[in-house]
């Protein structure tokens, strides 16, 4: 009973500061909004407009009430589903951002599968080889994918691999020729397409995803190999690695069951803060590329002024990390009994 009560207990308090959370994220995306300095109204009807007829705009808006009034408007609107419409497509800024997104966590996903990849058995081989030739190679490769301008690197490799080569597609998310043969039934290309039987469509999206989730896979690596080292470092110097082994374990044994074993959770928190730093960080990489995202809608609305769809953008990457870490803490049960 008293076990149950804990739970409860604790359950009750995990709700209350996700609920807090989202509300001082609502409180910080209201401000945010309210400081950039992008006019609203000029955005919507232009800066030939009369002054009567911005002013009739700026009362429609509710900007001529009190900020309080105006936030307790935005929070009642967002609770309700109405994140507004976006001034740049017409559209109800939810429904973009339900069309864009899809692009964003094909590109993310198939990144992070790159990142924890290589970063993982990466990190693992750098602690084993502590201050040896493979350790320094590691730490180099990771260096040059943490500090290289990715931007910068996604210029390069289109020039190099698409341009000189030819060996991967280039902008887009396919070619010109088969956009529009594949209906949207979810949004990820890859899975409309082989649900329609489009496989030189669905070949022609893998070609194009290789380059810049292979690029976003080797910076999120970087990050991914030096906490992996880190976390191994401080297990293979407990006591325990020196008992297993005594007991006859083999050395693979003791680092994979033992040593990563007890890395696992931790790992688990890593790669969920990579994964969403990835869905949101994805800006630049979109921009190059010209991969229609999330990234993309986001800057597009930025230079334009559309602050509906930022400032809905900004709650939304608020959200993802919450959930990451709501989804983080459920893996820790599951993979660590101690922590239920």
């Amino acid at each position: 009973m008293a076990v149950s009560s804990l739970r409860l207990k604790r359950a009750a308090g995990q709700v209350a500061t996700i609920a807090i959370t989202l509300f001082g994220l609502l409180l910080l995306t209201f401000v945010i909004g309210r400081m950039m300095p992008a006019d609203p109204v000029r955005a919507i009807i232009g800066e030939d407009a009369s002054q009567e007829t911005y002013q009739m705009v700026f009362r429609q808006l509710g900007l001529d009430r009190p900020v309080w009034e105006q936030f307790l408007r935005y929070l009642g609107d967002v609770l309700t589903g109405n994140f507004g419409t976006s001034i740049r497509t017409g559209q109800p800024v939810i429904n973009d951002i339900l069309h864009v997104m899809p692009a964003t966590i094909e590109l993310a996903t198939f990144a992070i599968l790159i990142g924890a990849g290589l970063g993982i058995p990466m990190g693992v081989t750098a602690a084993v080889n502590k201050d040896r030739w493979p350790d320094h190679l590691v730490r180099v490769f990771s260096l040059f994918g943490h500090s290289m301008p990715i931007f910068w690197t996604g210029m390069i490799a289109l020039l190099v691999f698409y341009a000189k080569l030819g060996w991967v597609g280039g902008s887009g998310r396919m070619e010109q020729f088969y956009i529009g043969l594949v209906d949207e039934r979810t949004g990820f290309l890859l899975l409309d397409s082989a649900m329609a039987g489009e496989w030189d469509v669905f070949w022609s999206a893998v070609n194009h995803l290789i380059l810049p989730a292979s690029l976003l896979g080797y910076s999120s690596s970087a990050y991914i190999t030096r906490m992996t080292r880190s976390f191994m470092l401080d297990q293979l110097g407990q006591e325990y690695m020196v008992t297993a082994r005594v007991k006859g374990l083999s050395r693979g044994q003791t680092i994979w069951r033992h040593a990563f074993g007890n890395i696992r959770v931790q790992l688990v928190t890593i790669i969920a803060l990579a994964y969403g730093g990835l869905l949101e960080g994805a800006v630049l990489i979109e921009t190059v590329f010209a991969w229609p995202g999330f990234g993309q809608y986001l800057t597009n609305n930025l230079i334009t002024g559309d602050m509906n769809a930022v400032m809905t953008c900004v709650l939304i990457v608020g959200v993802i990390f919450i959930a990451l870490n709501l989804l983080s803490d459920i893996l820790y049960r599951l993979f660590d009994p101690r922590t239920k």
